[in-house]
């Protein structure tokens, strides 16, 4: 945590400087006002000097002022100070995670990943607020208090050698049976955070297979568990308050007897007493606010590691240091040789794909289920990198080139079209940013989706949900394509994207797409065979490997694992 700490409160030094300054200032100040109040009893009150009490009373008053105004002061500036922490620490988690490949994303899960850039954040920013008011303020208290005890009377201060020892033992004692604790704590927020998700988003997959009740059994044992594991936290610290307010008040109890025999023995001076009173409260007082803090920070010792663990974490995939520079071509893809294998995995999913995609051509995949079709299409934009062999793009290893190089020449229609929140238009010029209200209708027309759009109340700024969960499904798919159409790219990639289009739609928009994106490279993947029969290639992949490759008919006449695939669909006349 200190690192952490380090790194991200650098650029506050002034801040920070300014904070502890007034804190200081603050906790003097405190240490100075019990002498004061000794010292109007001692030599105003029992001499009856009235004068004495009125001037050392306005120096208290004077004093107090000044506590107050420092207090605020570093309230306001340690208050900005952790909230900046927090805001800097959340943007380098996000700027992290969106650095990441598919593999660290699958390595930490979503849920994982939400709960570290919230809820451990917050842990560690609660640290940073307290922490510029209670961590600085309670050492001074109490080492200031001890060494004013001494002052005002060495023996009774025998009496901090014995209650020290035991706070310390007491804390001590709680903090060591607490931290892994918190440690399972964070993780089953994790959890519940994972079953809250995916019975939001799978909500009507729940509904429809009437598993509503399992799923509300499953997020309940996720809830009880962590639930469980927090109130064994609590209790211990439940139990610590109660502990240490009777030390302190039997600590009370013990300078109040054996001060008032010294007192009574004319050893010691009840002004003395007093101060020495207050002073030993400070400190008990110092101690109490250093437990309220070790309850903080455990936790925060715990979430500081889980952010440090995202932040550490180098991408596998990252941009070449010296990167290349793509020649002005038309964008063909050259697979060679090429194998990959997800991390962990003792089989590859593809293994000796040797293929070229050439511009002016529409290439198809096809492979029942399994057999590496979406797998094949993400090493194109290098959602993961290939274990074996070598894809080229104009000649140039994807591997080399700089990812937002390489992105920008491709037009990806993922097989789950997603909108983001905002409006159609917003989603359109995801992809280019200074697109024309013409040519949003243009790729729109193209896409077969102008005519619902004009019927939205508002047209292109109808408003798009998370997620595009107020359109349908065939909606947004033809939204995702007219995305990537008004991008203009050089490489088409669409991975199942005409599933959830009727068979008329399927056909107007494959037919406006031929016309439109002719001179580009075109690579779809499709279950149904009807959307590919038209394409000038067909690939078709079996168990990770290219069996065939030709036009419909030529892999009917030479592709058994292709006809397999047309005749479970369509009739022998239809494919003919």
């Amino acid at each position: 945590m200190i690192a952490l700490l380090r790194t991200y409160l650098a650029p506050y030094k002034r801040a920070l400087a300014l904070v502890v300054g007034l804190l200081v200032v603050q906790a003097l100040a405190t240490l100075y006002l019990p002498a004061l109040n000794g010292d109007i009893i001692n030599n105003g009150v029992a001499k009856g000097d009235t004068t004495y009490i009125l001037q050392t009373g306005m120096l208290m008053l004077e004093i107090s002022a000044v506590v107050v105004v420092a207090s605020i002061i570093a309230v306001y500036w340690g208050s900005k100070t952790g909230m900046s922490f927090g805001r800097d620490v959340r943007s380098s988690i996000f700027r992290k995670v969106e650095s990441f490949s598919r593999a660290e994303l699958d390595t930490f899960g979503t849920a994982s990943l939400i709960t570290r850039n919230t809820n451990d954040v917050q842990q560690v920013q609660m640290v940073v607020l307290l922490g510029l008011n209670m961590m600085i303020i309670a050492p001074i208290l109490a080492v200031g208090g001890i060494i004013l005890a001494l002052r005002q009377d060495v023996p009774l201060s025998a009496i901090l050698i014995v209650v020290l020892p035991i706070m310390a033992i007491i804390v001590g004692t709680l903090m060591y049976k607490a931290l892994p604790l918190f440690q399972a704590v964070q993780v089953k927020v994790d959890r519940v955070n994972q079953v809250t998700r995916e019975a939001l988003s799978g909500i009507r997959v729940i509904r429809a297979f009437v598993r509503t009740r399992h799923e509300e059994e499953r997020f309940d044992v996720a809830n009880r568990d962590l639930t469980a594991t927090s109130l064994k936290v609590n209790r211990m610290f439940a139990i610590m308050i109660p502990l240490l307010t009777a030390v302190f008040n039997l600590t009370s109890v013990a300078i109040l007897w054996f001060g008032a025999m010294r007192v009574d023995s004319g050893q010691m001076p009840i002004g003395n007493l007093i101060a020495f009173l207050q002073y030993v409260s400070q400190i008990l007082f110092a101690v109490m606010m250093a437990v309220f803090m070790f309850i903080m920070v455990p936790r925060a010792v715990v979430s500081s590691a889980r952010i440090q663990e995202v932040l550490r974490t180098e991408p596998s995939i990252d941009d070449p240091e010296v990167p290349a520079t793509p020649p002005p071509g038309r964008g063909t893809l050259a697979f060679r040789d090429v194998e990959f294998r997800y991390p962990g995995a003792q089989d590859p999913v593809l293994r000796g794909i040797s293929l070229v995609v050439e511009p002016g051509m529409t290439t198809a995949i096809v492979g029942s289920t399994g057999s590496g079709k979406t797998t094949l299409i993400n090493l194109i934009p290098r959602f993961y990198d290939v274990t074996g062999g070598q894809l080229d793009i104009d000649g140039i290893d994807v591997r080399t080139i700089r990812r937002d190089d390489l992105w920008a020449r491709i037009g990806l229609v993922p097989q789950k079209a997603f909108l983001f929140s905002g409006t159609i238009a917003s989603n359109l010029r995801y992809g280019k940013a200074d697109a024309t209200e013409e040519e949003l209708w243009a790729a729109l027309r193209i896409a077969q989706a102008e005519t619902f759009v004009r019927e939205l109340d508002g047209g292109l700024e109808a408003p798009v949900t998370q997620g595009g969960s107020n359109l349908s499904g065939g909606q947004r798919q033809r939204l995702a394509i007219a995305r990537a159409l008004v991008k203009r790219p050089e490489i088409y990639v669409f991975d199942d994207s005409f599933s959830a289009l009727d068979f008329k739609t399927d056909s107007l928009l494959r037919a406006a797409l031929a016309d439109e994106i002719a001179d580009a490279t075109v690579v779809i993947v499709a279950q149904r065979v009807g959307t590919i029969m038209g394409a000038d290639r067909i690939v078709v992949l079996d168990g990770g490997a290219i069996v065939g490759i030709g036009t419909h008919l030529e892999l009917m006449a030479t592709c058994e694992t292709y006809r397999e695939i047309v005749y479970s669909q369509i009739s022998a006349e239809e494919a003919a």
